[in-house]
């Protein structure tokens, strides 16, 4: 895949198995390589269960590999020091789906934000670290006041900002985004989409945004990243994959996406899917879309495709290409 000297994060063929039962052994993440530059947001979409979670959490070193190499800023993620990866946990935050199962009901919003400001010893004194908390409070939109109250004294929306203060208290440079606004009310979902767009100009944040919602992940990513069980389907920048998708899959998740002009909506045809997703514990010899795929040739059913570039910086695993 392209180098070049801004890129944060490199990906190389990572795999995530994990043992089912006796003997099966479920590929989450089968040979996943990709790289995120500094200041950009990677969106990395698929339907549910086909492993961008367990790819992500595996990508920030809280899943060990199965196989592969991740490089953070040079360095193996998954070998570093004990010194090290106090450092990499530091720059490394992670923003969680839900709000209400990862926030600490016993403990108040002020001891939430300030738990990594403990842990990495950055307060100098006692009203350093309240400075901190209300510096965090404020980057997210909520006021001094709720610093001493309990989480479920707050709404889901506002919970989600707890979170994203939490991870932003540490100063950190890049942050997994899992799913973050799929928990959320769709009044609210935009308004958190765009705090975290506002955060990553004034902060130069790098995000790797995991989401299932299509429109949203456009609204909110340079460049985009197709999952089909545990494999990459596709990756282009942003506005390319939307307008000029390759992958069969990729084509039939944009024939989805609703569009708000209805004639244009009327008149353009949906591509419906026929046929069940493998087991990701028994995935088909070859190609793993091969069952709902239209355009399934006899390679397809023999071959892995290789995922490769196809036009500039647009990235496909298809026979057809």
């Amino acid at each position: 895949m392209s180098k070049d000297a801004n890129v944060i994060l490199e990906v190389k063929n990572l795999k995530k198995y994990f043992k089912v039962g006796n003997k099966d052994i479920l590929k989450a993440v089968d040979d996943v390589s990709f790289f995120i530059r500094e200041g950009e947001t990677l969106g990395l979409v698929g339907e549910s269960g086909c492993g961008k979670t367990t790819c992500g959490r595996t990508v920030i070193g809280m899943y060990d590999k199965s196989g592969g190499e991740v490089f953070y800023k040079g360095k193996s993620v998954h070998g570093l020091s004990r010194k090290d990866k106090k450092a990499f946990t530091k720059e490394v935050q992670i923003i969680f789906q839900d709000p209400y199962a990862s926030l600490n009901p016993r403990m108040t919003v002020a001891d939430i934000i300030a738990e990594g400001i403990d842990i990495h010893g950055l307060a100098k004194n006692k009203k350093d670290r309240e400075e901190r908390i209300y510096k965090a409070l404020d980057q997210v939109g909520l006021n001094r006041e709720h610093a001493n109250r309990f989480v479920h004294e707050f709404s889901g929306g506002q919970r989600q900002r707890i979170g994203i203060a939490r991870a932003l208290a540490v100063e950190p440079k890049f942050i997994l985004c899992d799913e973050p606004i799929s928990a959320l009310d769709v009044s609210i979902q935009a308004q958190v989409a765009n705090l975290l767009i506002k955060l990553q100009k004034e902060l130069g944040l790098t995000y790797l945004f995991i989401a299932h919602d299509l429109s949203m992940v456009k609204h909110i990513s340079d460049r985009v990243a197709v999952m089909y069980l545990g494999s990459m389907a596709e990756l282009a920048e942003s506005e390319e994959l939307y307008n000029n998708p390759k992958h069969p899959y990729t084509k039939a998740l944009m024939s989805a996406i609703p569009i708000a002009d209805p004639d244009v909506e009327e008149s353009r045809e949906r591509i419906m899917l026929s046929g069940d997703v493998p087991s990701p514990i028994n995935t088909p010899i070859g190609c793993k879309f091969q069952g709902r795929c239209d355009k399934c040739m006899e390679i397809c059913r023999k071959e892995v495709p290789e995922f490769k570039e196809v036009e500039k910086n647009h990235f496909v695993a298809c026979h057809l290409y």
